[in-house]
């Protein structure tokens, strides 16, 4: 196989295909199945996923839970609005978080921002980590399960910068997976949105076991590429924690031959960083920064439902290493042709 660059993933996505807002119910929206052995394509609504699992099979599901990252505050003196993006805690005790700023040009090492109308959340700037990234250390007189309080209640979902209008109240519920569990995502593992409550009982019903995972979101998912030759490019670390219970779960499906699906490409990420010499998933709790893209030997999942993912994107690159590539792009001109709506609000895709 041809060593893929980045190149190959460019295509023209209209501006209109990009979801603004998700389906009316989660599990309505629509669902194209890619049948890789036929090379067949089907176009069906979300809730038909139930049709192409039997008892026993496996659902890989991140339990990851959004916490509402971004914030708005004032910098001293001046009282300029900086929007303030919390990435990751690095210190408890001392409350310093690593961050983005926007606009960053005026945001230096030594500057204080007020958060709310009260001003009792202070942050000061101490590092400069890139040329958005900083490191804050936050000041608040209370507890620290007060201080988690204070930035909850001042904080906003974090819906990706492509979706234009403001955070409305629904987007607390929906860019949430009703699987969440462990807070710490600044962005959602939104192939997981499209399941309700009903249609995961419907599969429960049905003998489909659930493994869950856990792998904290970045927003190094989301980063450009910038190289064409692939494998020069360098994805950020994101948490990882994968138990005993999920991994005995889906070391008994690989053993039985079932389908194992990975709900989404932070679960396929999260079970192929922990595989074991023997090609089973070990427990795991640490990091991972595992960069999938064509050619590459899946080891857990032999299917895997995802949203459709935008031009030289590093989620696209995994999709077209797990169906090929030139499916893939098949499937992608049909989708635009179709209407298919696009990203994280999007609709979703099926790959058997």
């Amino acid at each position: 196989m041809t060593r893929m660059k980045l190149s190959h993933f460019g295509f023209e996505l209209p501006e209109e295909l990009l979801a603004e807002y998700p389906a009316e119910h989660r599990d309505e929206s629509r669902l194209m199945v890619l049948n890789r052995k036929e090379q067949t394509i089907e176009h069906k609504m979300f809730k038909d996923v139930i049709d192409y699992f039997d008892e026993d099979d496996v659902l890989v599901l991140n339990n990851t839970k959004v916490f509402p990252a971004r914030l708005y505050g004032n910098k001293e003196k001046t009282g300029a609005r900086i929007e303030v993006f919390l990435l990751r805690e690095l210190n408890e005790e001392q409350r310093l978080w690593d961050v983005l700023v926007d606009p960053a040009r005026k945001i230096r090492i030594g500057n204080k921002l007020y958060f709310g109308d009260d001003d009792t959340l202070v942050a000061e700037v101490i590092d400069n980590t890139t040329s958005r990234g900083r490191t804050l250390r936050f000041l608040y007189d209370g507890s620290y399960r007060e201080f988690r309080i204070k930035l909850s209640e001042l904080g906003q979902t974090p819906l990706p910068k492509y979706i234009k209008r403001d955070v409305e109240p629904s987007d607390e519920e929906r860019y949430q997976t009703i699987f969440a569990k462990n807070e710490g995502a600044v962005a959602a593992p939104t192939a997981g949105l499209h399941f309700s409550k009903h249609l995961l009982k419907r599969l429960e019903i049905k003998g489909v076991n659930f493994a869950e995972v856990t792998l904290h979101v970045g927003l190094g998912t989301f980063n450009p590429v910038e190289v064409e030759d692939l494998s020069k490019h360098k994805m950020d670390s994101e948490e990882l924690k994968i138990q005993g219970k999920a991994a005995g779960i889906v070391n008994t499906a690989l053993k039985e031959k079932r389908r194992i699906c990975a709900v989404g490409t932070t679960a396929v990420r999260a079970v192929e960083s922990a595989v074991s010499t023997g090609g089973q998933l070990n427990e795991y709790d640490g990091w991972t920064n595992k960069f999938i893209f064509p050619p590459y030997e899946f080891t857990i999942p032999n299917a895997m439902i995802t949203n459709f993912h935008t031009p030289k994107s590093t989620l696209l690159m995994m999709v077209a290493a797990f169906a090929g590539h030139d499916f893939i792009k098949r499937a992608y001109d049909e989708a635009i042709k179709e209407g298919y709506k696009f990203y994280s609000y999007g609709d979703a895709m099926l790959i058997i």
